[in-house]
């Protein structure tokens, strides 16, 4: 055996070690608060299954934006989920408030209401988790999560139908090692919940599935303190719930933060070219209506250089496609290399790029188009590469952007026309002016 799987070995087993004994210790504190009196506060416990239950409903809302945006089965699923678990833990909430004074609070059905929330979340993951695996591509999600879901209401009323007395207000055997093993049942699922979430992480490792693989230790570890409850709202019992609520505000963090980088990414490319990652046109025209704006008031000058690569239909027919869009990126990575930080490089269209200089003259221009042809020609890369480049500057006269891009777009006609005959670019240059004209 290789020194690189034994490393392989023991990097794997380190995750285990650290839950085992994180479960470990949080078994043992809470056989350890069996003793710690505690009085009971049904009206807490009620506020806490109303804040677990607004979590729920948000974590719902921005999972199912987030699967707008991502086509990500299992944020659906989640937040298809969330709702259903939402409701259960807003409606068991009323059990423990006595809305008429004059009536004793009956707790009969509140352990019952909160074991079933446990065995509804636990399910909702297991659920997601193996219709990601087994139906990766589906052409019918909206069947499949009501019939994902219509599963877990049915397994969960099953299990409820049978099991219902487990869970009671106080435990028949408050003296035993486990005085509530009713509760080892959800930490069963929330186990291979989380064991899956390790294999994901190794696929997709993003904040959102972190938090979920954080949440589903986090309710393993809430459902071993659950099962040293003796009786309801005992110390164990209060620790379990502080774990599901911070498991659920785990949860929620991890989907706003994921959210809010893949709005970041959705941002970049609404204004960024696919292939060499520049701005793209829409993009173009932002930035040169904001440096006119500034060249008008500060009197500054700007310039702007027009691009063409010269020979991209030769490449593609000499070398192929994919060379042609490695050339265009070649020069992309120029013109990002070889600018200033206030610089934009853009992709114009097709093979053309356009570079805006804020605060440069007509002199800073030409040493800029200099450079760049200067970087090409010691490119060793094949195929060899050049570029033809048409300049103007903005004075602040005025003067509309089109009429900008024009005149540097004459230039660089001019300057592609030259390098075959100096008598065919000055009729170019003609031509061009009296279409414009015209």
């Amino acid at each position: 055996m290789g020194k690189g799987s034994l490393v392989t070995k023991q990097l794997s087993a380190t995750p285990f070690l650290s839950h085992a004994s994180g479960f470990v210790v949080v078994f043992f504190l809470s056989m350890w608060m069996r003793v710690v009196p505690l009085q009971s506060d049904p009206v807490l416990q009620g506020y806490l299954q109303v804040t677990t239950g607004l979590l729920a409903f948000v974590f719902a809302a921005v999972t199912l934006v987030r699967f707008q945006g991502t086509q990500d089965r299992i944020s659906l699923i989640l937040g298809s989920g969330f709702l259903l678990s939402g409701t259960l833990l807003t409606a068991s909430s009323l059990l423990f408030f006595q809305f008429l004074q004059e009536m004793p609070i009956h707790l009969r059905w509140a352990p019952v209401s909160w074991w079933v929330g446990r065995i509804v979340l636990g399910l909702l993951l297991v659920v997601a988790l193996l219709v990601e695996h087994f139906l990766p591509r589906s052409r019918r999600p909206r069947l499949e999560i009501a019939g994902a879901l219509l599963t877990v209401v049915l397994m969960t009323w099953g299990i409820t139908a049978l099991l219902r007395r487990f869970p009671a207000e106080t435990s028949p055997h408050p003296l035993a090692f486990i005085p509530n093993p009713a509760q080892l049942l959800p930490a069963v699922l929330f186990l291979v919940a989380l064991v899956w979430f390790r294999r994901r992480l190794q696929i997709e490792d993003s904040a959102f599935d972190r938090a979920l693989y954080s949440a589903a230790w986090m309710n393993v570890a809430a459902q071993l303190a659950a099962s040293q409850s003796s009786r309801l709202l005992d110390s164990p019992f209060v620790l379990a719930q502080a774990l599901t609520v911070t498991s659920y505000a785990v949860a929620l963090g991890g989907a706003l933060l994921d959210n809010a980088r893949l709005f970041e990414q959705v941002q970049h490319l609404a204004v960024s070219d696919p292939l060499t990652g520049l701005a793209n046109y829409r993009r173009l025209l932002d930035v040169l209506e904001s440096e006119t704006e500034r060249t008008n008031r500060n009197g500054r000058p700007f310039a702007v250089l027009l691009l063409d690569l010269d020979g991209l239909k030769r490449i593609n027919d000499t070398y192929g496609h994919l060379t042609g869009s490695r050339a265009l990126c070649r020069l992309a990575d120029t013109l990002r290399i070889h600018c200033r930080a206030i610089d934009t490089a853009a992709r114009y269209g097709g093979d053309e790029f356009a570079l805006i200089l804020p605060e440069a003259g007509e002199p800073e221009a030409q040493g800029v188009a200099t450079r760049i042809r200067d970087v090409l020609s010691r490119d060793t890369e094949t195929p060899t590469l050049s570029a033809s480049i048409g300049i103007s500057t903005y004075n602040g006269n005025g003067e509309r952007i089109e009429k900008l891009l024009s005149e540097a777009d004459e230039h660089l006609y001019a300057e592609k026309a030259q390098r075959k005959s100096p008598a065919a670019a000055a009729a170019a240059l003609n031509i061009r002016r009296r279409a414009q004209k015209a």
